[in-house]
């Protein structure tokens, strides 16, 4: 128990009113008055000697030596905390002892208002007792309650260093009320200067508490309150003070700046809300409009010698497959869906293979008519495709993608496309030298070369492209490719139709 011992009433008055008469009979008193005033009492007791030279040359102490003259750890009882708690437990003894022997019958603290028996009594009977006006207590094993006296050491204007009681724990108190700290009177010493706590606190720790977003790096040979804060890594969070490590988000989460909060990814796709997607879908249902709008011109003028030298049946289905691959370009636009990736990449694949059949078919029709060749063709395949919600491309990112289900299917399918289209190129080139007004090749020949351009630059862009440019050149890819199919083939018997009617016969038609 920490407590001053300068409540003890007449204590520091009877220290410091000892005289010489009353010392010399104590060995303890007479070897403290003979060393702190180099002097020598008559009749000692004492038997130590502590001094410098010859004890036996010491003056006789006269008799007029006084403790107040002089400063000894002797006269400050404010440190003898073990002589206050000896006192307070004699005299809680004593009052224990004379309050059971008052105690009456029938009047007693205890069950049934008995009294206690001063010659046989528990320690648990021993409690509320009040010396010097100071409440002990003591618990059911006869041990007291924990009080403390908190003191901090202050500096007095003399350079003296004095103890001052600046606050108390007293476990016999309720809850929330056991210490009590008077912050105002506290003192710390900073360089020369004492300081008020309440104006500045020292700190007592070797590091700053890490902040959320950040963990704690000890330091090799250092305590264990020297550490680093280190931020956490990419795709990491902590949100507690001083964590000692991150916790890694979720696969559609990500951290927020402050890396203390994990929040959604930031979805991505080729949206009709955004510029290239809006461009792209206008082209699509342009060229698609203009697909239709030129079979409507054919069919009305089917019975014509231009429409019907130039395989009028394949020209139209021709054009239908083609309206259908601008439209399909809308199928790479918005959010892709499970429903939605199965319709994508069966309507691309089958809508080319049939433009690029059609365009084949066209091209044997026209080399039968003078070799009798007629290749033949075979079918695509693919595996089921699939939404997927990519979250590898951009560790902030979402994307939201369809997937092609088997790669090998896929590429199947482009392979089948450019067999295809190498068979169109080869049959148009073989009957380049046929007659010019009744066939065909050299315009498919040319859309051909535009074809092979196009889908020759897709490969590499497709490969190194990721997220929603992907799909931007997918379709781009599309779009380009079925354009030089329908300008280079329609364009100019649109021309022929619109613009020059007169050629629109059939001995135009059959000149060389």
């Amino acid at each position: 128990m920490l407590a001053l011992a300068d409540v003890i009433p007449g204590l520091r008055q009877h220290l410091l009113g000892l005289r010489p008469p009353y010392i010399h009979k104590s060995a303890f008193l007479a070897e403290l008055w003979e060393e702190t005033f180099n002097c020598k009492l008559n009749g000692s007791v004492n038997s130590h000697y502590h001094g410098t030279g010859n004890y036996l040359d010491r003056e006789p102490c006269k008799g007029t030596e006084n403790l107040n003259d002089v400063y000894s750890a002797y006269s400050d009882v404010t440190q003898l905390r073990v002589s206050y708690n000896v006192y307070k437990a004699v005299y809680l003894v004593a009052h224990a002892l004379e309050d059971m022997s008052n105690c009456k019958v029938g009047m007693g603290p205890f069950l049934n208002d008995t009294c206690a028996d001063p010659k046989n009594f528990k320690p648990w009977q021993v409690r509320l007792i009040a010396p010097l006006g100071e409440k002990v207590i003591f618990d059911q094993n006869g041990d007291p309650i924990a009080y403390y006296d908190l003191v901090n050491w202050q500096r007095k204007p003399d350079g003296s260093l004095n103890l001052v009681k600046v606050g108390f724990y007293d476990a016999s108190s309720p809850a929330g009320q056991s210490l009590i700290i008077n912050d105002s009177v506290i003192q710390w010493p900073v360089g020369k200067q004492w300081l008020n706590f309440a104006s500045q606190a020292l700190r007592s720790v070797c590091s700053d508490s890490c902040p959320p977003g950040s963990r704690i790096a000890r330091r090799k040979g250092e305590p264990l309150c020297c550490f680093d804060c280190v931020p956490c890594a990419e795709g990491e969070v902590s949100n507690n003070t001083d964590s000692l490590e991150c916790s890694r988000c979720s696969e559609d989460t990500w951290p927020n700046k402050a890396r203390d909060l994990c929040i959604p990814k930031v979805t991505e796709y080729l949206s009709y809300h955004e510029l290239t997607g809006i461009l792209l879908c206008g082209v699509s249902v342009l060229g698609a409009c203009i697909s239709l709008s030129i079979l409507g011109m054919f069919l009305t003028y089917k019975d014509t010698p231009l429409v019907r030298a130039n395989n009028m049946e394949l020209s139209f289905l021709l054009l239908m497959f083609l309206a259908v691959c601008f439209l399909v370009g809308l199928l790479f636009i918005g959010e892709p869906s499970d429903w939605f990736c199965y319709i994508r990449y069966p309507a691309f694949g089958i809508s080319f293979a049939l433009c690029i059949s059609c365009l084949l078919a066209k091209t044997a029709v026209v080399l039968m008519a003078f070799r009798s060749t007629l290749p033949g063709s075979r079918n695509t395949f693919h595996n089921p495709p699939h939404a997927n919600n990519n979250t590898n491309y951009h560790m902030a990112t979402i994307i939201i993608e369809c997937v092609t289900g088997s790669e090998v299917g896929f590429w199947c399918v482009l392979g089948y496309i450019g067999i295809l289209a190498c068979m169109c190129f080869l049959m148009a080139f073989l009957a380049r030298k046929l007659p010019d007004n009744f066939n065909e090749a050299k315009f498919i020949t040319f859309s051909m070369l535009i074809f092979f351009a196009v889908w020759i630059t897709f490969i590499p862009v497709y490969v190194s492209t990721a997220g929603k440019y992907t799909v931007a050149v997918h379709i781009f890819a599309i779009l380009a490719s079925a354009n030089g199919l329908l300008f280079c083939i329609f364009a100019p018997k649109c021309y022929i139709i619109i613009f020059k009617p007169e050629k629109n016969n059939k001995k135009t038609l059959m000149q060389r």
